[in-house]
């Protein structure tokens, strides 16, 4: 059953109480409250895959300016604001948000990314421990920590104080993410700031991390999927257990509108953004075509849905009650 700490019926009863309170919130203030209430409180959202059980968790969430400077890169200001228009949305703002998964298999506890970690908490974020904790696990239990890709926001929660936040846990990573951020060739150039963090937080569990390649088996029932362009050696994940499948797709997909939509825009922090649109294609044509369904790192909480094929790109679908019944 899915289980949201932080439900949308414990939003609207706040919300309403806000209004009703002597000193009226603008729409700007109660959007920011909203915010800050959202990442003070985890936020988990639990399912079954077979025997698998998986819980996604919100490492917080970011509001940010100027979507058509993120999304839609190579388009028309115009033409990203009409197609966010067209789905109830504004045109002016849209929210990030940041999903780490926890994949329970019964042998072992997986962690897929780690979050920002200690610097996402100086604005809210870095709520992954909480959530684990919120969901009845601790950091110790986790036995293997698989990382999609190498960018902050998904190995920032890897070190606490300096050490393995994780203690117990072996892990797994791309071997083309791992040399490319690792080279010294990227001393000076725009990858010089990921390449300190891999070396603060990744180099030094090397001799507990196994590097991986396309249709590499992490354990079994999880398979790793190549899909680079979003960061050098970008991986998603195959989940399978009792003839239930799910794919963690991490950063195929950044917006679940302008990303999915229009798989061909280029977004900003994409590597290689031709590499990256023809891994969106591949990957949510699997997703569509095989009917799966998939947790998207940057997707609205609680992250997980569908999609369909519509037009040039797909529509997604959010998940309701398909794991509770």
């Amino acid at each position: 059953m899915s289980v949201l700490s932080m439900t949308r019926r414990t939003l609207f009863i706040g919300g309403a109480g806000a209004l009703a309170a002597p000193a009226i919130l603008t729409r700007a203030s109660f959007a920011q409250t909203a915010t800050e209430t959202m990442n003070k409180t985890p936020q988990t959202n639990s399912f079954k895959i077979g025997k698998f059980a998986v819980t996604v968790i919100s490492d917080g969430i970011r509001p940010g300016e100027k979507p058509e400077e993120t999304f839609g890169a190579n388009q028309k200001k115009e033409d990203v604001a009409a197609l966010l228009t067209a789905n109830f949305l504004p045109t002016d703002k849209f929210v990030n948000g940041f999903s780490p998964v926890v994949v329970d298999t019964g042998s072992d506890v997986i962690l897929f990314d780690t979050g920002l970690g200690e610097a996402g908490r100086e604005w809210g974020a870095g709520q992954l421990i909480a959530g684990m904790k919120a969901s009845g696990y601790t950091p110790d239990q986790v036995s293997l920590v698989v990382l999609t890709h190498m960018h902050g926001d998904h190995i920032g929660g890897l070190m606490e104080g300096g050490a393995p936040a994780f203690k117990n846990a072996r892990y797994v990573a791309g071997q083309v993410e791992y040399d490319f951020w690792k080279d010294p060739a990227r001393v000076g150039s725009p990858a010089e700031g990921g390449h300190k963090g891999v070396l603060k937080n990744v180099v030094p569990l090397a001799e507990k991390t196994t590097f991986i390649k396309d249709g590499s088996e992490v354990v079994p029932g999880i398979t790793a999927i190549e899909a680079f362009g979003h960061s050098p050696g970008h991986m998603v994940f195959h989940l399978e257990s009792e003839g239930k499948a799910l794919m963690v797709t991490a950063d195929t997909a950044n917006h679940y509108v302008l990303s999915l939509q229009r798989p061909d825009w280029e977004v900003k922090f994409d590597f290689d953004k031709a590499k990256a649109a023809a891994a969106r294609k591949k990957v949510f044509d699997m997703i569509a075509t095989d009917r799966l369904p998939f947790v998207g790192y940057h997707m609205p909480f609680p992250s997980v849905g569908f999609v369909e094929k519509h037009e040039q790109g797909y529509r997604f679908v959010p998940e309701t009650y398909q794991f509770e019944i």
